[in-house]
Parts: structure tokens; sequence; C-alpha cells
């Protein structure tokens, strides 16, 4: 079994929103949602980017949502501001529930600091938890929160979700639709990359708009990185990447993650789980040519999308790479896009 690192996952919003059951929903596991530890140990999951993540008054997962996201076109509005005062104290939360993981464990799931320890821990199957942050909005204007996050171990952030920040734009959920959405990064946004940049703080740009991305681009000494981010060539979503943008990654050194939620992955659109391999096979294909083997990997989206039927939870990564073997992909590229092209970009960034 080849071992996974994955570029993003929502767990710790489960446990943010049930926190008096995280014991059965992530210790003991109950065949629900996307992750737990027994699903990850039997599946091969080696570790990947928890994201800390402040859930809108109206969420994206919305049932009316939902709905329209099943028979596009659609545009959604994008959810109001969340200030930082609505936003400190529910994301200081969720990093505690990160740290009560690892001690929880009792040495099966670690939380990393450093790409060396992220390497160790798959060479010794405990599972590489790195802290990330989905949306910056419990980072103050003035950055001393940024500080307080990354001694907690932050070590990736996305300075949007798809909603404003203090720092950006995010996209909205829109279909057909590109990602020129909006304005660029404010000038609070630019001294947070610049921040990020000196911490080494990996910065994310999987919900960001084209002028955000840009000017990402333009002032970060650090390679370009979507966790969790498809091809807009093959499913022309606000929240996937032009082959432009494809290529400012690759040439920065940097890494896409393929995102698993349908949504992203259809031609159509549609956020319809009965999809079948095509549509993966298919932006696997088109990103592998616009970044080279080297610069691509998985970034699931567990527990934050509705995911195609054939891969489903965390123990459907077999078959994902056992699909990929079939299609074509020999043995060291599957390796690559599994875990070895994250642990590269983590020693690159971190």
């Amino acid at each position: 079994m080849i071992p996974i690192f994955d570029g993003h996952n929502d767990l710790l919003l489960r446990l943010l929103l049930d926190p008096a059951r995280r014991e059965e929903i992530f210790l003991t596991g109950e065949g629900k949602g996307h992750l737990d530890l027994p699903r990850m140990q039997a599946a091969g999951f080696a570790g990947g980017f928890f994201a800390i993540y402040i859930p809108s008054p109206t969420a994206h997962d919305d049932p009316d949502y939902q709905a329209l996201m099943q028979n596009p076109p659609y545009s959604l509005p994008l959810p109001d501001l969340i200030p930082f005062s609505g936003a400190i104290a529910p994301a200081a939360t969720a990093a505690g529930h990160l740290l009560w993981m690892e001690r929880a464990s009792q040495g099966a799931l670690k939380v990393c600091r450093t790409a060396p320890e992220v390497r160790a821990c798959l060479a010794d199957g405990t599972i590489a938890a790195i802290m990330h942050m989905e949306g910056a909005e419990a980072i103050d204007e003035s950055l001393d929160s940024l500080h307080l996050f990354h001694a907690m171990g932050l070590r990736s952030l996305g300075p949007v979700w798809s909603r404003p920040t203090i720092f950006g734009h995010g996209v909205p959920f829109a279909f057909p639709s590109g990602p020129d959405t909006g304005p660029g990064l404010t000038d609070a946004g630019k001294r947070l990359v610049r921040e990020c940049n000196r911490l080494r703080i990996m910065l994310d740009l999987s919900h960001m708009n084209e002028a955000g991305f840009n000017d990402v681009a333009r002032l970060s000494d650090a390679p370009l990185v979507a966790t969790h981010s498809n091809a807009h060539a093959i499913c022309p979503s606000s929240r996937n990447l032009t082959d432009r943008q494809l290529a400012m990654i690759r040439d920065s050194g940097g890494m896409v993650g393929l995102n698993f939620s349908v949504s992203f992955l259809r031609p159509d659109g549609r956020q319809l789980a009965e999809s079948g391999w095509d549509p993966i096979l298919r932006q696997m294909d088109h990103l592998l040519e616009r970044l080279g083997e080297d610069h691509l990997g998985f970034g699931s989206d567990y527990d934050g999308c509705t995911t195609p039927d054939v891969i489903g939870d965390v123990t459907g990564l077999p078959r994902l790479v056992q699909a990929l073997a079939d299609h074509g992909y020999g043995r060291p590229l599957l390796e690559k896009l599994s875990h070895a092209n994250w642990l590269a970009l983590l020693h690159r960034t971190l």
C-alpha cells in the first residue's frame, strides 16, 4: 500500500461542531463522514493538512445551495466577512482539537512543525498532521495572532476562504465562471504575505481570486501552492485554476492538490456523487500535462465536500491509486503523487 499525504481535510470542523462527541468521531470511528483514526490507519493515510475553518452563518453546504450546485449554471453570493472578534475563539478551539488528537491518539498521530518531522512520521507509520488555517479571519490586522497560532503549530494558511477577509477576496462558488472576480490583496494582505514568508508559513491560494493570486505571486518568495484545487480547462468553476495559473505554480516550484469535490471535477460542474473515474482521470491527465510530475498531489477536501462514489471516504484512497495504475501511471509516478511531491514541497517551504 502506497502511503498518501493529503493536501486538505475538514475533520476539525466536525469536531468543532460536535465537541462532546470528539472521542467517538475521531478515536472510535462511527463510519460517518470521511475521516477517523481507524479508517486513516486502515487506508494508508499518512497525514496531511488539517484545516481550521470558521463556518459562515449560512454555510455553503446549506440545502438550498446544494440544490443550486446540482443544476448549473449557478452563482452563489459571497458570505459576509467574519470579524476577528467572532473568529478567534472558534479558531483557537479548533487548534485545541488538533492538539487533543495528538494526545489522545497515544502516538498514532503527531502535529508536525518541520519537514523532517513529516518525513520521520512517514518512515515509522505515524500520521503526520500539519495545522492549516482556511481563511484568515482569526488573524488580526496587527498579525499578533499569526504569531500566536504559529507558536501553536500553524504552518500553512489560506488568506481567504470563499468570502472576503481584511486581507483579500475569495472566489464565489459559481459555474461557469473564471477566477477573475474582484480586487486583489489589501495592504494588510500584503503585510500578511511578507510575514508568512518570514515565518515560513506556507500560503495556500485555493480559494483566492485571480487578482489576489497575482499579488501573492508578485510578493512571495515561496513556492505557489493550491492545496485543493483543480483545472479550470476541464471544469470551468470559479474555484479552479486556469492554465496560466498552473504554469505560474509550476515555474515557482509549487504544488497543486487534486480536490475530490465532484463539483470541481466534472466538466458539467454538477454536484453528483455518481461520477465514476473519468472526471478524476481527465483532471489528473491535464494537471500532469500542465504542471509536470513533480508538482501534483492529492488535496481531497475530505469532510468538506461531496466525493465521487468510486472514492467515497478515506478507505477509497487505495482504489484511487489502483485506478491511476490501471490508467497507466507507473509506480514511481504514483509515489510522487501520493506523498513524495508534498514532502519535497514541505522541505522547500517550511
